[in-house]
């Protein structure tokens, strides 16, 4: 899953992830209450990651995970989220190491390297898991 307010970014990570042919399906929202109902939703599929924008108006990115952990609780547990961020401040790396299921803080843009490498992360989760 992509949650970013910037539709050009949205495109660019779809084609990046497409690219890598690692991932089968990719869904992308631009605001977070959107993202969040589609997760609160039995009816659709789980996702295993969530590439996550931190700065998005009316919610952002911390705030989006505040209230998933909050409304969905252990099934939101299981989600790799990778932050995505134009901001170097010191303040949000911080802030991000408070959510378990933060597993990667990257700068924009995404690359196709970065794919590999957020696999890797989640093949490493499931193995935990198992």
């Amino acid at each position: 899953m992509l949650l970013d307010d910037e539709k050009f970014d949205q495109l660019l990570y779809k084609r990046i992830i497409a690219r890598s042919d690692l991932v089968d399906h990719a869904i992308g929202f631009q605001y977070p209450h959107e993202a969040l109902e589609y997760l609160k939703d039995p009816e659709n599929d789980p996702i295993e990651v969530l590439f996550l924008d931190i700065n998005m108006p009316r919610m952002s990115g911390f705030e989006f995970l505040d209230r998933a952990c909050e409304e969905i609780g252990p099934a939101f547990a299981k989600v790799v989220v990778i932050m995505l961020t134009t901001s170097l401040d010191p303040k949000d790396m911080t802030r991000a190491k408070e959510f378990d299921q933060i597993k990667a803080f990257l700068n924009k843009p995404m690359k196709v390297g970065d794919i590999q490498t957020i696999a890797e992360l989640v093949a490493q989760e499931q193995s935990l898991e198992a």
